[in-house]
């Protein structure tokens, strides 16, 4: 990165190899071939912040192996910083495989086991700078095993003058049981700002699977934005003085599985331009939509062009938009 590169948005968590089929609508024992794509919910939303042309940079762990340079390899690519990616030779660079079954059926497979270098990270490897980075982004699936766990919290007590946005990103298989999990998100939520989730991630963190009861239980735990996703219903945010709820945009769904990520990464490039919680809820639901609606998640990350004209094929301009601050 050149002198004049001023961080933005730092993300810390998963990385791995998506190997998706390019035939949609088998089960994987009847697949013959795949497509081969960076993957790892931390990564693409990283990706999706550089496509809107932040600087981005992510922390994450990959083997000594020929997937783990890939994954190098497609974060310069895809202008995301890949100094803090650390190579670990004692576990493989993670993959997943997925099946495809249009519109809301998609099983996904992780190959993790033992471990992975991501959940291997230690707090040395967090960068020197991450203070001067303006968002901290973060999921609840790193604070799930050591020293990963130890890993986000130093993270977390370093990052004090920017945003902090955790993605509630709940995965029974990355947890012993539901407890656990739900004392995690209990611990992290008065430490950060921003959290967003679906009403099965809202349930595990704070008991509620109702839009508003859950918006307002994130809320009275500390953060200053909360954001609750309904699949195909639409997303409610929430702060202390904003309400916004925006239905999903129609688009003929491929791939629902990066439609997260490309949410969380257009909250943050949101964020950092001072929008209303209208205009971001709109922007991330529309940027979702996208990514829906193409095979892979991180290549799928749309560019700032086609999320506005996304929105203004449904109405939604300029003058759409409340006064922002």
């Amino acid at each position: 990165m050149d002198d004049s590169w001023m961080p933005e948005v730092l993300a810390v968590g998963r990385c791995g190899v998506d190997l998706y089929p390019t035939q949609v609508g088998l089960p994987l024992e009847e697949v013959s071939t795949f497509a081969k794509f960076l993957g790892g919910s931390s990564t693409n939303v990283a990706v999706a912040c550089a496509r809107y042309g932040r600087n981005v940079a992510v922390v994450t762990g990959v083997g000594d192996d020929p997937f783990g340079r890939f994954i190098v390899n497609e974060l310069s690519r895809l202008n995301v910083d890949p100094a803090h990616v650390v190579t670990n030779p004692e576990f493989n660079t993670p993959v997943a495989f997925c099946e495809i079954f249009p519109p809301d059926n998609f099983p996904l497979y992780f190959y993790r086991q033992p471990s992975t270098p991501d959940l291997e990270l230690h707090p040395e490897h967090l960068p020197a700078d991450l203070e001067d980075y303006r968002i901290l982004w973060l999921t609840m699936s790193g604070f799930s095993v050591e020293p990963s766990r130890s890993t986000h919290w130093a993270a977390l007590q370093r990052h004090r003058d920017g945003l902090t946005v955790v993605d509630l990103d709940y995965r029974p298989r990355f947890w012993p049981d539901e407890q656990t999990a739900s004392q995690a998100a209990a611990d992290v939520l008065g430490k950060v700002d921003v959290a967003i989730g679906n009403r099965e991630e809202c349930r595990i963190a704070v008991g509620e699977t109702d839009p508003e009861r859950a918006a307002d239980a994130l809320l009275e735990r500390g953060v200053e934005f909360a954001f609750v996703k309904q699949g195909m219903t639409g997303t409610l945010a929430k702060s202390r003085t904003e309400r916004a709820f925006v239905p999903s945009f129609p688009v003929e769904v491929i791939n629902g599985l990066g439609a997260g990520d490309a949410f969380g990464g257009a909250v943050c490039h949101g964020l950092l331009s001072g929008w209303s919680l209208e205009r971001i809820v709109a922007f991330a639901s529309a940027a979702g939509a996208i990514v829906a609606s193409r095979l892979e998640c991180s290549t799928a990350m749309p560019f700032e062009r086609e999320v506005e004209e996304l929105l203004s094929a449904h109405g939604w301009h300029e003058s759409s938009w409340e006064v922002e601050q």
